[in-house]
């Protein structure tokens, strides 16, 4: 006789993972809302620091789109640099990935390195961009690509490391464990 598979579905874990996924996706689409960047940076690399950790790569991954969209339409990002956006796109996914390989060798070592890497790949991208087809807005995209990259990714990170220290943590777990019984 062949051997049955069981999957079994833990509604309320179900429940909880798909709510703090909204909650992340209302972060996202708001925080473009502020029209200004540094401040919108800062909340969308928290963000994705801190999904990152909760949720997992999978979700943090599905964030980088939002963002990015929302800001082309708030005009955030002026509709001549929307071919910026799936550099933008990328740079966090590579935010994303840096840090979850590297914060088990420490926090800050995962979140300083991907600030790096994503804020280089966007300045280079950037430069690219700029030089070859952006020609009338290459001040605009290697001002908004350069320092306010990493600026933001750093203080994403700080934030992010605020929220996910063991006392913040704990009224979320309580939060989470309030859903569970409901």
């Amino acid at each position: 006789m062949g051997q049955e598979n069981v999957v079994s579905i833990d509604i309320k874990l179900v429940l909880v993972k798909t709510l703090q996924f909204c909650g992340f996706v209302a972060i996202a689409v708001i925080a473009p809302y502020f029209g200004n960047q540094l401040i919108t940076g800062s909340i969308v690399n928290a963000l994705l620091f801190i999904s990152a950790s909760v949720m997992g790569v999978e979700a943090a991954f599905l964030l980088c789109l939002v963002p990015s969209l929302i800001s082309l339409y708030t005009g955030l990002l002026p509709l001549g640099l929307a071919p910026m956006i799936l550099f933008i796109m990328a740079g966090n996914a590579l935010l994303i990935l840096v840090f979850v390989k590297l914060k088990n060798s420490g926090f800050w070592l995962g979140a300083v390195s991907a600030a790096l890497v994503k804020f280089a790949f966007i300045w280079l991208a950037g430069i690219i961009l700029a030089n070859s087809i952006l020609h009338g807005m290459a001040k605009n995209v290697l001002l908004m690509i350069s320092w306010p990259q990493l600026a933001t990714a750093i203080a994403g990170a700080c934030i992010a490391y605020l929220f996910l220290q063991p006392s913040i943590k704990n009224i979320y777990e309580g939060c989470k464990q309030i859903i569970k019984k409901i």
